[in-house]
């Protein structure tokens, strides 16, 4: 089977991982070009995921809690009603290969589920980078042509933020639980305060702190996008951006993904060589300690990525 039938592609968080699935999924929408494709995943990422050119349908409902039973049931029905030929299980974690009992037995299963007819049998696949793990899952799948994956949609209409032509964007936020893989607001203002162009700072809404210590490090403050800016809208503004200066966090990804040269900041909690964003221009600084990186590194890095 390639080109017809009925697929299910299951990829539920988080944003950094969805953005590296990018290429997985270009590479599905080829080998299967006249198949009714299916994208299982979470509210935060179903809206950007709905301009991409990869499905036909996009369900939100990926992930209900073990408890909701009722939940549970409702998504267990719309998986097996759909009778789905083949299942590409992107997430590979715990949860998502339970699913292949909720969609049933027939489809073909790629991934790591037990008993799944095309199982990613390498046991060497936790040491791989997302994005090579990924492609030789695919490949034990039978998928053999990866083509780059359209980003052309990854726009939006941005003329009301007043962001001037040339800009630095600054993406100082991380997972809130892993405080380790954030470089102190106050760095990121020293460097801020450092740079020969305006800065604009990028975040939900919880990082407007973050985007107030570091304007208040710079004559003429920052663009506070904190809160403002749609994923979509994000990679927008990333395009349009001379370079970013990000933690290892979703947006940073994305940041990458767009074309954006990227220095990704990462600390002792996650490994670049397994999870360091992909994009046309990335660079990675890595130190054992966040909180001990200097400014003068980062500027450095800048100078290296051929930007500062």
């Amino acid at each position: 089977m390639s080109s017809g039938g009925r697929i299910l592609v299951i990829k539920l968080a988080a944003l950094g991982d969805v953005v590296q699935a990018f290429g997985p999924f270009a590479a599905i929408r080829a080998h299967h070009p006249g198949a009714e494709i299916t994208l299982l995943t979470t509210p935060p990422y179903a809206g950007l995921l709905r301009r991409s050119p990869w499905f036909d349908r996009i369900w939100a409902d990926g992930r209900p809690a073990w408890t909701d039973l009722p939940a549970l049931w409702r998504l267990a029905r719309r998986l097996r009603a759909a009778r789905f030929d083949r299942v590409y299980d992107l997430q590979t974690s715990s949860r998502s290969s339970r699913y292949r009992w909720l969609v049933g037995r027939h489809p073909d299963w790629s991934g790591i589920a037990p008993g799944a007819s095309h199982p990613h049998a390498n046991p060497g696949r936790d040491r791989m980078h997302t994005a090579e793990r990924q492609r030789e899952q695919l490949e034990m799948a039978g998928i053999t042509a990866f083509p780059p994956p359209p980003l052309d949609w990854l726009e939006e209409d941005i003329g009301g933020l007043g962001l001037p032509e040339r800009f630095a964007l600054l993406i100082p936020g991380a997972s809130p639980g892993r405080p380790g893989k954030r470089w102190p607001a106050e760095r990121f203002a020293a460097l801020a305060a450092g740079l020969d162009l305006p800065v604009a700072v990028a975040g939900g809404p919880a990082e407007a702190p973050f985007a107030a210590t570091i304007a208040a490090a710079r004559p003429d403050g920052a663009i506070d996008l904190t809160g403002r800016t749609s994923l979509s809208a994000l990679a927008a503004v990333a395009r349009r951006a001379a370079f970013a200066v990000g933690n290892d966090t979703g947006p940073a990804h994305l940041a990458a993904a767009a074309g954006c040269p990227t220095l990704v900041l990462f600390g002792p909690e996650s490994d670049p060589a397994l999870c360091a964003p992909r994009g046309r221009t990335v660079a990675v600084l890595r130190h054992a300690r966040l909180a001990d990186l200097e400014v003068a590194e980062v500027r450095a890095a800048l100078g290296g990525l051929g930007v500062a």
